[in-house]
């Protein structure tokens, strides 16, 4: 007798002596029974050791034990290598022969492990999740180690799944999207970068509107998004709040756009670390405890006065502290000139939303070794988005945004615009 066979009678004596025969046998078809959503509860690691003790279990049921057969018509006859959807994963597996006198009888527990369901788009949500299709038989389940899934067969399934959301992506309109709030940042990935726009709506929902690749971060890039996203049907219009850590070619692209009623948001704390980078140690603290205190003010004057002493502070210690300070502060202000609530404000005051998107981005893909081309860059950053989109929840004070937007309706009827350094 082989030692497989060994393993995995010993296994199956295992599982009866700790819960007996007869669970065993109806826990198990009960698993059957329920699918895939039955396996996906199972420990990963047990999961072929599992698989294979079903089978043996169901030809015993049919044929009987070695010692005592059920019917002389019907025997086992060895097995042989096979195949079955596990948790959405296909797995090498022996499985067990059944022969009768009109030859070979089918076991049905193995029918039914055999049935996919949705194999490309849940594979494709666990591969998004950190696993490698080029590894897969290594990263999905370190702990059995016989699975032994083809790389090359997992990755003609995740091309043509990661292909099909790419094209849903940069295809999809935007003409329901209500844009209250863009953020527009860039991610580098495989020595290119890719500048990415993340909206909120007027419900305070989150939406990755788009992305344009290039060498580098600068204005025509950002030209290039605003025109895809606008082609696909988004309003831009002067009504809508900006944020972004102030790339000077995000920010020219806005202003040429939008010119002096572009309502740009500067990431606080892009310019509170810019500050700090200026000064010596001993100083850092200090800057940061006044630059924090005085965003923390409600009305626009008392903040816009902080800051101004601030800066006065600033140019006794660093003049170039004092100018990073100075040529930002009308942009650092946007959203207390606004009356955005200090709930909202804390969502809009940074490019936090769309970091955070950027980290899943990096956890997703963090076990890609190599980007062979471009397309491949855009079908996982696509996806990518794609799977993020659906964890998203509503920005903290979604609620205040139509009292927000009435404030900027209001700023345009009196002429005023938010003042924009030269």
């Amino acid at each position: 007798m082989k030692d497989s066979t060994r393993q995995r009678k010993k296994v199956i004596r295992g599982i009866e002596e700790a819960y007996g025969r007869q669970w065993v046998v109806e826990q198990m078809y009960r698993i059957l029974a329920r699918g895939k959503q039955g396996f996906d509860s199972l420990m990963m690691e047990m999961g072929r050791m599992v698989a294979e003790a079903i089978m043996y279990i169901d030809r015993e049921e049919t044929a009987g034990p070695e010692y005592k057969p059920f019917c002389p018509n019907i025997y086992k006859w060895a097995s042989q290598p096979g195949s079955v959807y596990i948790a959405d994963q296909k797995v090498r597996v022996e499985r067990p022969r059944l022969r009768g006198r009109q030859g070979e009888i089918q076991l049905k527990s193995y029918k039914r492990m055999k049935e996919p369901d949705g194999f490309s788009e849940e594979l494709l949500a666990k591969v998004l999740r950190g696993i490698s299709c080029q590894k897969y038989a290594e990263t999905v389940i370190e702990a059995a180690q016989a699975f032994g899934v083809s790389p090359s067969s997992i990755s003609r399934h995740i091309i043509e799944a990661t292909g099909k959301q790419l094209k849903e992506f940069k295809e999809r309109s935007l003409s329901d999207f209500r844009a209250f709030a863009i953020y527009l940042d860039t991610i580098h990935r495989a020595g290119e970068a890719f500048i990415i726009a993340l909206g909120i709506d007027t419900e305070g929902k989150k939406m990755p509107l788009g992305f344009w690749q290039g060498a580098t971060e600068n204005h025509e890039l950002c030209e290039e998004l605003l025109a895809d996203i606008e082609r696909r049907g988004l309003k831009l219009t002067k009504r809508t709040i900006w944020v972004t850590d102030g790339g000077k070619g995000i920010i020219k692209a806005l202003r040429d756009k939008f010119g002096k009623k572009l309502l740009h948001q500067r990431c606080t704390i892009h310019k509170d670390k810019n500050i700090q980078k200026h000064l010596a140690k001993r100083y850092r603290k200090e800057a940061h405890r006044r630059f924090k205190t005085a965003l923390e003010q409600k009305s626009y004057e008392d903040a816009k006065e902080m800051l101004l002493e601030m800066e006065k502070w600033l140019r006794g210690i660093n003049e170039s502290a004092a100018d990073s300070l100075l040529e930002a502060i009308e942009e650092i202000l946007t959203l207390h000139r606004l009356k955005v609530p200090e709930l909202l404000r804390k969502t809009l005051c940074s490019t936090n939303p769309i970091e955070s998107m950027f980290s899943m981005v990096r956890d997703a893909e963090g076990n890609i070794k190599r980007y062979r081309n471009s397309r491949m860059k855009q079908r996982w950053l696509a996806s990518v988005l794609l799977y993020c989109e659906k964890r998203f929840k509503r920005v903290n004070g979604y609620t205040s945004i139509p009292d927000v937007i009435r404030n900027i309706e209001a700023l345009e009827e009196t002429g005023e615009t938010v003042k924009v350094a030269a």
